[in-house]
């Protein structure tokens, strides 16, 4: 089983900064791919970043330089470095995760099967 917990959430000023974590506190013993995804209201469910267990990177093309991902494998854990934070960046923020390994790094961009329950950023003055 795979049970994801994000934090570090909240009300930011445009141009500000927020790190949002997750941690998986399920049984299995390694991931494969985890990340992080947002929704926004009226909006599809996006790709923000997702990594791979041996570090790879991906970033939806909206990030433009100002979001950095990293985990630690053996703390199954992941987060989310937002810089110069945008109105449009307000949304409700998932963790994402799987447990398999992808040798084609197009389906590291792709949503994995367990979910986190979702943190708010809110982008505003």
């Amino acid at each position: 089983q795979v049970q994801l917990q994000e934090s570090g959430g909240g009300l930011v000023q445009p141009g500000g900064s927020l790190r949002l974590s997750c941690v998986d506190s399920g049984t299995i013993l390694s991931l494969g791919v985890m990340g992080w995804w947002r929704e926004a209201p009226g909006k599809q469910r996006e790709l923000v970043a997702s990594i791979t267990s041996g570090g790879t990177p991906n970033y939806g093309d909206f990030v433009e330089g100002r979001f950095t991902v990293s985990r630690d494998n053996a703390k199954k854990m992941v987060w989310l470095q937002m810089t110069n934070l945008r109105p449009e960046d307000t949304a409700v923020y998932y963790c994402n995760a799987g447990v398999t390994r992808y040798a084609a790094n197009s389906l590291n961009r792709k949503p994995q099967p367990y979910w986190g329950q979702g943190t708010q950023v809110t982008v505003a003055s």
